[in-house]
């Protein structure tokens, strides 16, 4: 059958009058507040430095599309909630999006062959050549010619998380946790996963609070804490390179409780505060705690905790007695025993500050984590190859970032303050307006019955006021 592009939709009708629909607006946007995030950029320059990340190897006298444009383009597209690189190819029409993206011609009338006038944006197979190419590319590949650096990219996401200091930090407490990304197909690194139940990845990643350090994909026959220690050596390093004398403290459900990293942690002046999968000898240091709530709550039929610290040592694994905090709980449910090991001394924090606001303060990292994945589209990583899903894991890193970035400066004290990045997208990207482009201007004509102006214009002016720092400008 021929396939036919409906022109025109006609919709219920309005008492005598017919309601028709047409794509024909012309130079129509629906993501005019993401405006705000040029701002955010303006003064960070995280994009223009994630650009730099990548070598091309491409001919400049052929090149339509910097790498700056094309790495912008795919971040705000996802920002945006343009999760795959087909969406680019009517995108690419998008004149605000061009804007955006850095574009000096954001109508497209200058482009060079005729196929692509109008469209000032790159299409869906320019945009693949990012993720495509290989790490041995060079001038005589054929098509695939830009490399990124996957050091680089590493070190510039610690580096915006030490600018987002204006001032020494009393301590920094990084969390760390992994999670699963399901794999679809015979891909790269396919490995069955006990515990998911699935053939998956296994991304690492670090915060501290709501910023992203590391995001580094993985193979799932790795352990949580099998691997992570480079991860975190590194970041250490980096941190303690710009404040030799902080306190760092790594903080971890009990799959990264590994003698390796608590060692590592012991030799480099890191305290830890990991979880601890309870045992029968764990349970009986805590058996006379355990039966006091238990008769409490048959009393009360109210939750009922005690908690209780010992020194403890494996039979096998340990070699040398550390501090354990057993939370001794009893719920409707039944018993619930739950144990944490510690390097931080009884005299600086005791057990139940330790449990409860401590070590339970990492939860915060899994809405992170769930927040990148479900909407900025951290597990699209369906292509063929490790490399090119882990730089589909930094695309969508940068996206997070610049999210943060703008909820840290331009959202505190208003009622966005705590936003999610859907709820961003939705009440401040989400802005209907008009793009009229002349030689002297680019008016954007927002939608007047945008609800939230005023909380807009005060999210605007507080971007205004921030001053890029020196390694940005």
């Amino acid at each position: 059958m021929t396939e036919c592009t409906q022109k025109e939709f006609e919709f219920q009708g309005l008492k005598a009058r017919k309601v028709i629909g047409k794509f024909d607006g012309g130079h129509i946007t629906s993501d005019a507040g993401s405006l705000l995030l040029r701002e955010v950029e303006k003064n960070r320059s995280i994009l223009r430095r994630f650009a730099k990340c990548f070598t091309d190897h491409r001919d400049p006298k052929l090149i339509e599309h910097t790498i700056e444009e094309l790495v912008s383009q795919r971040v705000y597209g996802i920002v945006l909630g343009y999760e795959d690189l087909n969406d680019h190819d009517t995108l690419r029409l998008d004149p605000l999006l061009a804007v955006l993206s850095g574009k000096s011609d954001p109508s497209g009338v200058n482009r060079v062959h005729k196929r692509d006038k109008g469209k000032a944006l790159a299409g869906r197979n320019t945009l693949n050549r990012l993720e495509l190419t290989p790490s041995d590319a060079n001038k005589k590949s054929r098509y695939k010619k830009i490399v990124y650096n996957a050091s680089a990219i590493e070190e510039l996401l610690v580096d915006t998380f030490l600018e987002s200091y204006e001032r020494k930090p009393e301590r920094i407490v990084l969390d760390l946790d992994d999670t699963d990304d399901l794999i679809h197909g015979s891909q790269e690194g396919r490995f069955f996963h006990g515990y998911y139940r699935n053939y998956c990845y296994l991304p690492f990643y670090i915060f501290c609070g709501n910023t992203l350090i590391n995001a580094r994909l993985r193979t799932s026959d790795h352990g949580a804490g099998s691997d992570c220690i480079g991860d975190v050596s590194r970041v250490t390093k980096r941190i303690r390179e710009q404040w030799p004398d902080m306190q760092i403290i790594i903080r971890g459900d009990s799959g990264f409780c590994r003698e390796s990293l608590m060692v590592w942690c012991e030799d480099n002046d890191v305290d830890y505060i990991l979880g601890l999968a309870q045992n029968a000898r764990l349970k009986q240091e805590i058996a006379d705690e355990l039966n006091a709530v238990r008769q409490l709550h048959e009393i009360t039929q109210k939750p009922q905790r005690q908690y209780k610290e010992f020194m403890y040592k494996t039979l096998l694994t340990w070699k040398r007695e550390r501090r354990v905090i057993g939370k001794a709980e009893h719920l409707e449910k039944g018993s619930n025993p739950r144990f944490i090991v510690t390097s931080l001394m009884r005299e600086a924090v005791d057990a139940k500050t330790l449990y409860e606001k401590e070590y339970c303060g990492r939860g915060d990292m899994e809405n992170r984590i769930k927040e990148q994945q479900l909407y900025l589209f951290a597990d699209r990583t369906s292509t063929a190859t490790m490399r090119a899903n882990q730089l589909r894991l930094w695309f969508s890193s940068l996206a997070y970032i610049l999210c943060n970035e703008l909820r840290r400066l331009g959202l505190r004290g208003t009622e966005w303050a705590t936003v999610q990045c859907n709820t961003m997208r939705t009440k401040i990207f989400k802005i209907g307006a008009q793009v009229f482009i002349s030689v002297r201007r680019i008016l954007v004509s927002f939608a007047s019955s945008y609800p939230y102006q005023h909380t807009f214009q005060k999210v605007y002016n507080q971007l205004q006021r921030i001053n890029a720092p020196p390694c940005c400008q």
